[in-house]
């Protein structure tokens, strides 16, 4: 499995050991290795002597024939990730698509049985529909004006289809779609997504754009992976994957209220309008996304996942505040303690 440092990365790890497999994990560099027994220990996961971990780097050839040999599935969730606007596109994209293609290769190479990619929604409904509703037939086109770590996930994925049709040689592969990842965190790198749900909990969010996004567990997307690899009718698939209704981040806010009560007084309580956002953006290249889909309230269609594979997700809710107090719990979170609140924080959040 590539990335079991990662954030799926590592829940998919823990997952893995507590279903009796044997797993090696590659890291992009040795120092992280640390990273991934931190997170099984934070996950309470005992790798009793069935977990191997060893150096491979995305951007370049070496290690990775020998990470996947003897390997009977690979499970690649590793991908770059920004933490902002790149300085080129292709910074981005590159090592995406190129990553993937190294990946099936050695995989090939090696005589893996079925290669399970881990792709995302970024993929499937960044072309706006008419209809708003998503499945897993739909694809970005990558010539739309998104991001470029949308454009990435379409790119790789398109590439890594094309490969295995033209090159594959009886190599197997499935593809999982997640929407908006969240969950537990085992540890403090912190994705995106995460990173701006620990900002609305500090109060460092006063009022949030008016934009729906889907949600799925990260636990629930290691046991979506795990389908993929093991279930006959999963090659040549893809899956999308989201717990249920698009959100907005005003309707996770009240989510996080709901289930935190007191904790949850920075949260925000106010939307900013579109015209609000729309002049942000004339400023704020990284608002450009956001304000392209104002009005708009994705729907995904998941059945695929579950009548195919039996994937039963959990309620967006619940996802939420398990995400909150993980980052209690692992003290990621700025909180004062209860009666220190200001006067005015504490009113608002009622």
């Amino acid at each position: 499995m590539t990335g079991g440092n990662g954030y799926l990365g590592s829940h998919s790890v823990a997952l893995l050991l507590r279903e009796g497999h044997r797993v090696r994990t590659t890291v992009r560099s040795p120092d992280r290795a640390a990273d991934v027994r931190a997170a099984l220990e934070a996950d309470g996961a005992d790798p009793d002597g069935r977990l191997e971990i060893v150096h491979a780097d995305l951007t370049a050839d070496d290690g990775w024939d020998d990470a996947v040999a003897g390997c009977a599935h690979v499970l690649h969730v590793a991908s770059p990730f920004p933490g902002g606007r790149p300085a080129h596109d292709d910074d981005v994209i590159v090592p995406a698509r190129d990553g993937a293609l190294r990946v099936l290769r050695s995989a090939r190479q090696g005589g893996v049985r079925r290669v399970v990619l881990t792709s995302s929604f970024a993929a499937v409904g960044y072309s706006r529909k008419a209809s708003g509703r998503y499945d897993e037939t739909d694809w970005t086109d990558p010539a739309d004006d998104n991001s470029a770590y949308v454009r990435s996930k379409t790119i790789a994925e398109r590439a890594a289809w094309d490969f295995v049709a033209a090159e594959g040689n009886g190599l197997e592969l499935a593809v999982v779609n997640p929407s908006g990842i969240f969950g537990p965190v085992l540890g403090p790198r912190l994705s995106a997504s995460i990173g701006l749900l620990k900002a609305m909990l500090e109060g460092a969010v006063p009022a949030v754009p008016p934009v729906y996004f889907g949600v799925v567990d990260v636990r629930d997307v290691a046991e979506l992976h795990l389908r993929a690899m093991t279930h006959p009718a999963a090659a040549g698939e893809r899956f999308l994957a989201g717990s249920g209704e698009a959100i907005s981040f005003l309707q996770m806010a009240r989510m996080l209220a709901d289930g935190l009560g007191e904790r949850a007084a920075r949260v925000p309580t106010m939307e900013l309008s579109a015209e609000q956002v729309r002049e942000a953006a004339r400023t704020d290249p990284a608002l450009r996304e956001t304000a392209g889909r104002l009005g708009e309230v994705p729907r995904l269609d998941t059945g695929k996942a579950r009548s195919v594979l039996g994937w039963a997700p959990r309620d967006t809710a619940t996802t939420i505040v398990d995400t909150a107090e993980s980052l209690f719990r692992l003290g990621l979170v700025a909180w004062p303690g209860p009666g220190r609140l200001p006067a005015d924080e504490g009113t608002a959040a009622r």
